[in-house]
Parts: C-alpha cells; sequence; structure tokens
C-alpha cells in the first residue's frame, strides 16, 4: 500500500511547482528577533532643571503676570486685552526683566489648542524660563 503522488493520469509525474516557504519564514523570523533585540531602548524621559543643593529663602515676592486665553483665542495680559503683537512685545520685555516675571497662563476650558501653543511658543522663543500653567482643575471635570 503505497501512496500515490501522481495526478491520475498513466503519464509521467509532474514536477511540484510550488516553493517551500517555511525556509524563508524561518529566516524573517530569526531576523525580525535580532532586529528587535539590538534596538535601542526608548527613553521617553523629561529632563528637568533640579536644584543641585540647598535652596536659600527669598526675601521678595516674584512678579507674576497672569496672561488668560479666552475661549474664542482673545488674550489678556493681567486682564487688559492685548494682540498678539502686543502680547509679543510685552513677552520680550518681560524677559529682558532680573529677574524674570513668573508668567500664568490659564487657558479658557473650550479654547482649541492651537491658540493655547502660540502663547507658549511665543513665550519660549523670546526666552521666557518661568512659565506655569493655572487652573487646571477645569479640565477635570
Amino acid at each position: 500500500m503505497g501512496m500515490n503522488m501522481s495526478s491520475g493520469s498513466g503519464g509521467d509525474p509532474e514536477p511540484m511547482m510550488e516553493m517551500n516557504m517555511t525556509p524563508m519564514i524561518d529566516v524573517m523570523l530569526v531576523l525580525i528577533i535580532m532586529f528587535i533585540t539590538t534596538l535601542p531602548i526608548a527613553n521617553h524621559a523629561v529632563n528637568l532643571n533640579m536644584p543641585t543643593g540647598p535652596s536659600t529663602p527669598k526675601t521678595e515676592e516674584p512678579v507674576v503676570v497672569k496672561i488668560d486665553v479666552d475661549f474664542d483665542g482673545t488674550m489678556t495680559w493681567n486682564g487688559e486685552v492685548v494682540s498678539r503683537t502686543q502680547l509679543e512685545d510685552k513677552l520680550t520685555a518681560a524677559a529682558a526683566m532680573t529677574p524674570q516675571p513668573e508668567i500664568h497662563l490659564q487657558p479658557n476650558r473650550l479654547v482649541a489648542y492651537k491658540a493655547v501653543a502660540a502663547v507658549m511658543a511665543s513665550a519660549q522663543s523670546r526666552g521666557i524660563t518661568k512659565l506655569g500653567m493655572v487652573g487646571n482643575e477645569q479640565f477635570l471635570k
């Protein structure tokens, strides 16, 4: 009882026309494993400037500037409505002060992220180092 491998016709057996994929798949799996093991570990870290020594108590209160961004993109500097160019001029002047004032940025809950990011980018490009977001508890709801 043997196994008949022919097509059933009484002629010559036809050669097998399919390629054996198993060795190629094995090689590809080995290469994938090698690439995965040799990849450097992604480091999702945020660089922070932490204090290095004991801090001395500050005797003077820092100057605080509050920038509000309303739902329609209107910006205010300490309650005074300012345009984009006026805001950039004020940020440039604030960056030149010693010590720099603290900039508190408070966006409205409904404002587009684009408007807030533009204010933050302007502050960074002008050299502001003390920028903080305030009023974040409104986003918890």
